[in-house]
């Protein structure tokens, strides 16, 4: 049943208006429809909501991500918009000037992958890949 079914990520914040404005400003993206609490944005092959949540964010693991084809592209866009991408030294994962270069990936996707992070105004850690194709 859920295999035909669209895929839409949901993520919470504590202020909508906040969270509209960094979305605007630093994303370039504006929601397509709002509702009370909700905020709804559509990309090229998916769609996510922000909804006001009491909830705390860990913001310690990837809620959110998108698939480009140029990361060095976009990252250097989101930072001329103010986007502050996280820096990992970690063993397996390691950024250099924000992006990784990551071992592996899906054999439909590639050989391996190139990843950036960084949070939204509402602690959500969001990632951006580049899958590394042979």
């Amino acid at each position: 049943m859920l295999r035909d079914a669209k895929v839409a990520t949901r993520l919470p914040a504590k202020d909508l208006n906040r969270a509209r404005a960094f979305y605007s400003e630093k994303l370039g993206l504006d929601p397509v429809e709002q509702r009370a609490g909700g905020l709804r944005y559509v990309c090229a092959a998916g769609e996510f909501a922000i909804f006001v949540s009491g909830g705390v964010q860990s913001g310690m693991h990837t809620q959110m991500g998108w698939e480009v084809d140029d990361i060095e592209a976009t990252v250097r866009e989101l930072r001329a918009r103010g986007v502050k991408f996280e820096e990992y030294d970690l063993p397996g994962l390691r950024t250099v000037d924000g992006i990784a270069e990551i071992a592996g990936n899906y054999p439909s996707k590639g050989t391996g992958e190139r990843g950036a992070w960084f949070h939204d105004s509402e602690g959500n850690l969001l990632g951006i890949g580049q899958p590394v194709r042979a």
